[in-house]
């Protein structure tokens, strides 16, 4: 799915991983949106994800969620 977002962008739903999820990406955890703000990587491919709000979620590697990511336009 993709929307448009002010200032140019696009909104889409993807799937991320460990390997794949990137600072910015908005993941949903239990009815509230946290944006990634930082990345820790963590043994046998594991990541600890840093939410703005100062929450921490460590993944497994083969962990896979949903995240709104912003696409820019160029």
């Amino acid at each position: 799915m993709r929307a448009p977002a002010p200032g140019g962008a696009l909104v889409s739903s993807v799937e991320v991983t460990a390997a794949t999820v990137q600072r910015g990406d908005i993941i949903e955890l239990g009815g509230q949106a946290c944006r990634v703000s930082d990345l820790f990587q963590l043994p046998q491919g594991a990541k600890q994800l840093v939410f703005e709000s100062g929450e921490l979620l460590a993944i497994h590697a083969r962990t896979r969620l949903i995240a709104l990511r912003l696409l820019r336009r160029r």
